[in-house]
């Protein structure tokens, strides 16, 4: 297992019964403290819900994404909204990361506060106190590389206007973003990146075109297969790239960056070659990979396995990383069970938690699995109601492991996680800032 890097200012920072899977009755302790502690999940040592990161799988996942890697030639600049946890930045970072993808400008203090010095702000960014705060950061570290989208005129004039404003005595790094309609943010048509394009050269030396962005993840087909809408979106995004080489305000590095976490292998295929005869980067997305899921992503990765002979030629895909765990509460019906979470602790945006395990202390040398009839229907605030097999072996007191489905929406409610091993020894905290 390839543990965590360590960062002084996260090891320094308190944890106490405050945070949500603290133990309330163990002193209050430094991040960096408590490994020492030698705590257990299946020895009660937590309190439950407790949300944990098996290392071996983080392990698994990192090795794996290095090998794709190194077999597609693209770089992974992982989109930090996922966990928003500077430790985990600093693994991606330690694998060889372009960078780290940040989402709002009210995510990019963290990632500023913890040494993020390479930026992709995969939004564009238009409030004036987003901006301001842009500019002073740009100001004051001159090492500092940060890309910035633009989808629009009005867009491009608000960031160059802001720029020669600050003086900064560098240009803005933009990249043009495009789109397709009913998919969020980018321009639609090659007119409209052609005014935006424009835009960009207008604004003089104050700003500089690194290259085109887009997000296929959110692209659907009115008719046909999805994949084939995806690809549509990436030929336009070619055929803008193609075109902004030879804009004036063409700049490099040259970054060509699509693939969020289900479909970055259509991107690798489908902009991989263009990328190397034209001597840019293919910069991917994907953030989930890191932890993976039992959900949404387990379905993504089944379908790049089938279509995708580098991905299927990999062998073993992403494990899932993450599970909170959970007591039985009360069976007060032969067929129901209650567990000690709910909304406020498991993503359910996409899909319901999957019960993965269960473990009975005095019992059990190692959690076993629980079959599929073990299903959660429906979560309260702080309920998950479990709907039971007959002759179902929960009782009162056991613990269930829960499988969540889309990561991101999953570690936003979790403060403190804990890094454990096979055996679900604590060997880390994880703090997030969410």
């Amino acid at each position: 297992m390839t543990p965590l890097p360590r960062i002084a200012a996260i090891d320094e920072l308190p944890l106490d019964a405050t945070f949500k899977g603290y133990p309330g009755t163990e002193p209050p302790l430094r991040v960096g403290q408590v490994a020492a502690r030698g705590w257990n999940l299946l020895r009660e040592d937590l309190p439950l819900p407790a949300a944990v990161l098996k290392a071996s799988a983080l392990s698994h996942n990192r090795a794996w994404m290095r090998a794709y890697l190194a077999r597609t030639g693209a770089v992974l600049c992982p989109h930090g909204k996922t966990t928003m946890s500077p430790q985990l930045f600093a693994a991606q970072l330690e694998d060889g990361a372009f960078g780290i993808t940040c989402a709002t400008a009210g995510q990019l203090p963290v990632y500023r506060r913890y040494g993020i010095q390479r930026v992709l702000m995969a939004n564009q960014v238009v409030g004036g106190r987003a901006i301001a705060y842009v500019m002073a950061e740009l100001g004051r570290d001159p090492a500092f590389e940060l890309y910035l989208l633009v989808d629009s005129v009005d867009g491009v004039r608000r960031l160059a206007s802001a720029a020669r404003a600050a003086g900064l005595g560098r240009p803005l790094r933009l990249l043009v973003e495009v789109g397709a309609n009913g998919a969020r943010t980018g321009t639609r048509s090659m007119t409209d990146f052609e005014a935006v394009l424009g835009a960009v050269e207008a604004a003089g030396p104050g700003v500089r075109l690194h290259g085109v962005e887009a997000y296929e993840g959110v692209v659907e087909a009115a008719d046909g297969p999805r994949e084939a809408a995806i690809e549509a979106l990436l030929d336009f995004q070619l055929a803008a790239s193609t075109r902004a080489r030879r804009s004036r305000a063409a700049a490099t590095p040259w970054l060509l960056s699509a693939g969020g976490s289900s479909y970055f292998d259509l991107v690798a295929q489908r902009l991989g070659a263009h990328v190397r005869d034209a001597g840019a980067l293919l910069v991917l997305r994907s953030g989930c990979y890191l932890t993976h899921d039992h959900g949404t992503y387990a379905q993504a990765q089944a379908e790049r396995t089938r279509r995708d002979a580098t991905v299927a030629g990999l062998g073993e895909g992403f494990r899932a990383a993450l599970e909170v765990w959970t007591h039985v509460q009360s069976r007060p019906e032969a067929a129901r069970a209650y567990l000690t979470a709910g909304k406020r602790d498991l993503s359910y945006d996409v899909d319901l938690p999957r019960p993965l395990a269960w473990y009975r202390p005095g019992r059990h040398a190692r959690p076993e699995p629980l079959d599929a009839a073990h299903r959660i229907v429906k979560l309260n605030d702080q309920h998950a109601h479990l709907a039971l097999p007959e002759r179902s072996p929960l009782a009162v007191g056991d613990l269930v492991a829960l499988g969540i489905s889309h990561p991101c929406t999953a570690f936003e409610r979790w403060p403190l996680l804990y890094l454990v091993d096979d055996a679900y020894t604590v060997i880390d905290a994880v703090r997030t800032f969410f």
